[in-house]
């Protein structure tokens, strides 16, 4: 989980673009509750793929809560999105 972390971390508030297995992605993503809760959503650009994933930090560790999808999936992601120039 810490490298999940760490790779979220990186990808900044707001909407930015990145690159996941070669193609290109629009990325939004908000912080509530002073930084305690987080809303991921990328889409690839012109095609299907679609990341949606909630990540709450409560005093008791991350809880991770992807949208519809396996976990593996968001993390792989997130993990391996690079950003674009």
């Amino acid at each position: 989980m810490n490298v999940f972390l760490e790779a979220l971390g990186k990808i900044p508030i707001g909407t930015s673009r990145g690159k996941y297995q070669g193609k290109p992605y629009a990325i939004s993503k908000t912080a509530f509750a002073n930084g305690k809760s987080i809303k991921l959503v990328a889409e690839e650009l012109g095609g299907p793929d679609y990341i949606s994933l909630n990540l709450y930090l409560p005093g008791n560790g991350p809880v991770l809560k992807p949208c519809e999808m396996p976990a593996a999936k968001v993390i792989a992601f997130v993990i391996g999105v690079t950003k674009e120039a």
